[in-house]
């Protein structure tokens, strides 16, 4: 039997999954967490989508990208500081932070961090990962595929979870402190 030779390309697909999957961990600890404290799921429908996109992504570059395709050392940059807000948009959230649309009714909006200056900083962040490790790599095709898939999940999503946080802006307009 033949085994797949390994490169750094596949090596940093590796790490994306493991801290992928490090992350889901955490989301349903939080989710969990939530729901015992009374919040509530929306918009559950599509979040397998979200899953198979994100699990396709990472599946098609370990399938497709060889493992001594070069690497551009500009766009892996990039890509790490995207890491770094992804990170900055979790630690904010910290147990409000969840893969799924969990909402607890009453509490206050988070207005700190990112969330200044962006109301959906993780969609932007998720938008650029998805478009720029497959650069990284030199598969525009797979950045355009996965970006055009993203962008009416995304609406979507966005759509239903203004929906669900829209009575607790009204306490963030009323002056209500962020957690």
């Amino acid at each position: 039997m033949e085994t797949l030779p390994l490169g750094w390309p596949h090596v940093i697909l590796l790490l994306v999954a493991a801290q992928r999957l490090g992350e889901l961990v955490i989301a349903q600890r939080n989710t969990r967490r939530l729901l015992a404290a009374g919040a509530q799921e929306v918009g559950a429908a599509h979040y397998p989508l979200f899953v198979g996109l994100h699990a396709g992504w990472l599946a098609l570059l370990f399938a497709v990208v060889p493992a001594d395709a070069p690497i551009n050392g500009w766009l892996l940059a990039l890509f790490v500081l995207l890491q770094a807000g992804r990170v900055w948009v979790i630690a904010t959230l910290g147990r409000f932070w969840t893969t799924r649309i969990v909402t607890l009714p009453g509490a206050p909006l988070v207005r700190r961090g990112p969330f200044r200056w962006v109301r959906h900083p993780n969609y932007l962040v998720v938008a650029g990962e998805l478009a720029v490790l497959p650069l990284v790599f030199g598969a525009w095709w797979i950045a355009v595929l996965t970006t055009l898939l993203n962008v009416p999940l995304t609406l979507h999503r966005i759509r239903v979870e203004d929906g669900a946080l829209s009575g607790r802006r009204a306490l963030r307009s009323a002056g209500s402190t962020a957690s």
